[in-house]
């Protein structure tokens, strides 16, 4: 492993190869003097383009005769045409902010994503309303809370029901979100340490073809980018129903004159307070800090440094099953066990080094620690296992997370053909302490120990990455990337049935992944795709190391067959047909300490997405999607995968009014599925609206946000789990979480 990664170590850090390109230069931002990262720059009508990189570079080489101009185009900027004798060597072009048109949507097949034009288009024209659209501008995802705001959101995409993270990756800044053998179960992704207000845009992309994303990319992968720099401070108080309560507060810590000499530091925090729409008040409090530095430390060189904290506690209601809701046991939104809740908290620290080397490649080393803790208590059963004292079980632990991510992109040309290349390595170590799973009463005393000890989890993994451009219409893209994972479990509990006794267990396994993709542009608003790849997702250290490393590495090969059109200025439809098949569907059941085995599965479906801007005012976005879901070598009618969704939508109608006035009308569709196996529950569907509305000026706002508009009665989160109440006979039914009531929540902002 060491001959592999000393090579490939020299490759990150040192420029092997490279040909001067004939134009190149750098966009910033001309109020901010932050590099714009994403912009398309095309020379001529259809002859070369790029697109600019972190830094903002771009660099281009003439292949046709006549291009006499290069256009500039990146969404909320006015667009630029620049004359090719007026272009200096490495000039600057400085972009002015404008308002968000989809008409500046440009589709190309240099960025390699043919998600980029929706995901561009819907961060800028939809803006963030709150915490959980966050993760909703992903098309097609679902989530669904069930046990308090504290928790971190079950995940649904693409006909998987992700628990809390296991076939999706998460990460902000390049800092993952996941946590690999959680106790509360593999890849579990609290997201609620991020403010929203500092999302600056989002990139996503389904299935598994990207070869510098590793582990858990299965469905898809979703990262959140924050702001590099304030355009204003922001002061935000908020107040609604069910006693719920935020301010917020954001603030540049630096000079206007620092801005110009490109360095900005901002500081952000937030604070929450609700009881909730339950009948037993959550109580639920959360605090966020968030500080950022980002400055051009040399010529060549910037640095991107932030520091966060999140602290939150709460009661939670917890899930109730319909019978006894049916029988007037208990309430819609009432509670069976009063004591469930917990506490949770992240500090994190992250930088980023980005070095443009002489030649306009780039070079990106970043560090990042994170210390997390849980502790978290629950009753899924009420009284089935435990007649006389109950079921309640605290799931606890501490963690630390170290990691590196390194990578070099170079662009070459052989003959006429232009090669984009990059290289990375990814090293990551969770180290958690007292990892725990127990039998309580009333949060404190202990009953019995099911699962307790310290869990060592490090994945190493290299990648490469080339794309060759046979022209402007047509590139292949071909990706390889092994990962290298070692497993240490340090038993604590003697009595433990998958190991024997306690002491020190070992585990170690690999995969490669192949990646290749094909992307075609007829025309400047039109491209076809075809995308492929081999994922993965890891499982639980205690479940590995139980099984010997075997068979605990399952892989997931993934196909999307798809376009996207810029039918006109103002409409631009992104449709695919997909298909993902699972070796093993293979997870660590935290709830249980044990590990569940589902076998091999196939999911086929296809997903539509649309944005509609008929004038400057009116933005329309709507998402369809349709996923079959079947276990492999399973009898016919026993062979549905639980809680995988079939049919969902979400569309809302956004109003941008230059007389202030602005604001959504949303709905979200989640379609019925089934419960189990053979379908004989079914986890019943829903359709909910929000509405927000606000009046924005230079100095402030005031606005309005309603969940449930129409107040229909929902249920979030359901789950097939056999209950039994105190002095009654087990049942075997759909438990559930309910959604939200109306809730309306008004706010004040101060802009300055």
């Amino acid at each position: 492993m060491k001959k592999l990664l000393l090579p490939l170590f020299f490759l990150l850090n040192t420029a092997v190869y490279a040909q001067k390109q004939d134009i190149s230069g750098k966009l910033i931002d001309a109020k901010t003097k932050i590099p714009i990262a994403g912009a398309t720059i095309r020379l001529g009508v259809s002859d070369a383009s790029d697109i600019t990189d972190e830094q903002g570079v771009f660099s281009l080489r003439t292949t046709k005769k006549g291009a006499e101009t290069i256009y500039i185009t990146a969404l909320g900027y006015e667009k630029q045409e620049v004359k090719l004798s007026n272009i200096s060597k490495e000039q600057v072009f400085s972009l002015q902010p404008t308002t968000n048109q989809l008409q500046d949507v440009v589709i190309t097949g240099a960025a390699g994503n043919p998600y980029r034009a929706i995901s561009d288009a819907d961060i800028r024209l939809r803006g963030v309303s709150n915490s959980q659209e966050v993760l909703r501008f992903v098309p097609g995802l679902f989530i669904g809370q069930h046990q308090g705001g504290g928790k971190a959101e079950q995940i649904f995409l693409r006909g998987f029901d992700n628990d809390h993270g296991t076939d999706i990756s998460l990460e902000v800044d390049g800092m993952p979100i996941n946590m690999v053998s959680h106790a509360h179960g593999q890849g579990y992704s609290d997201s609620h340490f991020i403010i929203p207000e500092t999302i600056g845009n989002t990139t996503f992309k389904k299935g598994s073809a990207d070869a510098d994303k590793g582990n858990l990319v299965t469905a898809g992968y979703a990262a959140f980018h924050t702001l590099d720099a304030l355009n204003q401070n922001v002061f935000r108080l908020e107040a609604g129903q069910f006693n719920t309560y935020r301010a917020l507060g954001m603030v540049n810590l630096l000079s206007k004159k620092a801005l110009e000499n490109n360095h900005s530091w901002y500081a952000a925090g937030e604070y929450r307070y609700s009881d909730s729409y339950f009948e037993h008040a959550q109580d639920f409090k959360r605090t966020n800090f968030f500080t950022k530095y980002y400055g051009k430390i040399s010529d060549n060189s910037t640095l991107a440094a932030s520091a966060s904290t999140f602290y939150s506690d709460w009661k939670a209601s917890g899930q109730i099953p319909d019978y006894a809701v049916n029988d007037g046991t208990v309430g819609f939104f009432g509670a069976l066990d009063p004591n469930e809740g917990g506490t949770t908290s992240r500090t994190n620290f992250n930088a980023i080094l980005l070095t443009t080397t002489p030649e306009n490649n780039l070079l990106k080393n970043q560090l990042y620690y994170s210390r997390y803790a849980l502790d978290l208590h629950s009753n899924f059963t009420f009284f089935l296992d435990d007649p006389e004292n109950g079921d309640e079980i605290r799931q606890r632990e501490g963690r630390d997370i170290f990691g590196y991510h390194g990578s070099y992109t170079q662009d070459d040309y052989i003959g006429g053909l232009k090669l984009s290349s990059k290289v990375g390595l990814d090293v990551r170590l969770d180290a958690t302490q007292n990892s725990e799973l127990s039998h309580t009463i009333n949060n404190t005393v202990l009953l019995n120990a099911i699962k307790l000890g310290d869990i060592t989890e490090l994945n190493s993994g290299v990648f490469l990455n080339e794309t060759l451009h046979f022209s402007e219409k047509f590139s292949i893209n071909a990706g390889l990337r092994f990962d290298q994972f070692y497993y240490r479990y340090y038993n604590k509990l003697d009595e433990d049935p998958t190991l024997n006794g306690a002491g020190a267990y070992k585990a170690q396994n690999n995969i490669v992944s192949p990646k290749l993709s094909f992307f075609y542009q007829p025309t400047a608003k039109t491209q076809f795709y075809l995308t492929s790849g081999k994922g993965f997702h890891s499982n639980d250290t205690r479940g590995v190391v139980a099984a010997a490393g075997l068979k605990t590495l399952p892989a997931a090969y993934t196909t999307d067959l798809g376009t996207v059109l810029k039918i006109s200025e103002k409409l631009l439809l992104n449709a695919a047909v997909w298909q993902i098949h699972l070796n093993n569907e293979y997870v660590y059941s935290g709830d249980g300490g044990s590990v569940d085995f589902s076998g091999k599965t196939r999911r086929i479906g296809f997903d539509l997405s649309a944005r509609y801007q008929s004038m400057p005012a009116i933005y329309l976005d709507a998402d369809l999607n349709y996923a079959h879901g079947r276990a492999l070598g399973e009898p016919e009618g026993e062979n549905y995968i639980p809680l995988a969704p079939v049919w969902s939508s979400s569309a809302g109608i956004t109003y941008m009014s230059k007389t202030g006035l602005n604001g959504s009308l949303r709905y979200r569709y989640l379609g019925d599925r089934p419960a189990n196996e053979d379908f004989s529950l079914t986890a019943a569907g829903y359709f909910v609206t929000d509405l927000v509305l606000n009046y924005t000026t230079k100095r402030y706002e005031i606005g309005l946000t309603v969940n449930n508009l129409f107040d229909v009665k929902w249920k979030e989160t359901q789950f097939e789990t056999l209950t039994k109440l105190r002095n009654r006979g087990a049942v075997n039914s759909i438990a559930f979480t309910p959604g939200t009531k109306f809730a309306a929540l008004a706010h004040v902002s101060y802009l300055f």
